[in-house]
């Protein structure tokens, strides 16, 4: 939380800042899910979890006794829903249930900003992007998010805007997530969908790297990718980019770059427009806990 203030705080540009949820807390939203869903396991325990760790989030920044209204709304809206009944679609109810990770970090970076001293304008993403009802894994309306997204951040009042990634809405205000790790998609869309200047990933890596760092050694940094190049590495498993995060910024010729925000002056890496065929070194994707089924006839 601290570094991305830094972080924004470094920038004198119009911003519109994307997050995702914090941590592992995705992860437990869907236990969270699961176990509201199919009545399995203590809802409670899970629930507390989710309080306990950003309420911690909310003491170690604002101090002992901080309390966030955004945050205590969100968290009853949470406990209102958990206490109905489903809806019999486990992917309806997974996309009501879910979005509350990335409503809750945004709430919590927001309120800080506001605390340092950078003002910025909170935006509930679902006003904006539209999507169909293929819920949990929904297709943007373009031209529908198009009106409403230039509606919405004008930059007339405010030069930093905060929302967040993942999610969408439906017409009739439908919550829709995109895909898991969907944030950066989400970035992708609105660059897209404004005409940014370009789109900078932060990670927990120093860009992309020919190489997972965690399983390899000696991994080097690739400095630049073209984006036919981009698109192939996250096809083939490269977790650092979502798969469709490419392609609206391919669209629109906006290059994206990939730094870290653990050393934020490292250069990392840019992805964009590319005349000439780039000398990579070799590029290593781990596919684990994978099936090989062979078919014959017979």
């Amino acid at each position: 939380m601290r570094n991305v203030a830094k972080i924004i705080g470094r920038e004198s540009g119009r911003l519109i800042v994307v997050l995702s949820a914090m941590g592992k807390t995705t992860d437990a939203f869907e236990r969270l899910c699961h176990r509201w869903f199919y009545r399995d396991g203590d809802i409670e325990s899970v629930f507390g979890e989710i309080y306990r760790y950003h309420n911690e989030m909310i003491e170690n920044l604002f101090g002992a006794e901080a309390s966030l209204p955004r945050v205590e709304r969100l968290f009853g809206r949470l406990r209102e829903l958990l206490e109905g009944e489903t809806s019999m679609s486990y992917d309806y109810d997974y996309d009501r249930i879910i979005p509350f990770g990335e409503l809750l970090s945004s709430a919590i970076v927001s309120a800080y900003l506001q605390w340092t001293g950078l003002p910025d304008c909170w935006v509930d993403i679902r006003k904006c992007l539209k999507s169909d009802d293929r819920y949990r894994s929904a297709n943007i309306d373009l031209q529908t998010s198009r009106q409403w997204g230039r509606k919405t951040f004008t930059f007339e009042h405010t030069r930093i805007y905060l929302t967040q990634g993942f999610i969408a809405s439906t017409m009739t205000n439908q919550t829709t997530t995109l895909g898991r790790e969907g944030s950066d998609y989400t970035a992708a869309l609105l660059a897209n969908l404004l005409d940014a200047e370009s789109v900078t990933i932060w990670k927990d890596v120093p860009g992309v790297m020919n190489a997972d760092p965690k399983l390899y050694l000696e991994t080097v940094i690739i400095p630049r990718l073209s984006y036919r190049e981009a698109i192939e590495l996250s096809f083939f498993g490269a977790k650092v980019i979502h798969p469709k995060t490419i392609k609206p910024l391919e669209n629109k010729h906006i290059p994206l770059y990939v730094r870290s925000f653990l050393d934020p002056q490292a250069p990392g890496t840019v992805i964009g427009d590319c005349d000439v065929r780039l000398q990579l070194t070799q590029i290593f994707i781990d596919k684990t806990e994978k099936i090989l089924l062979t078919l014959n006839p017979r």
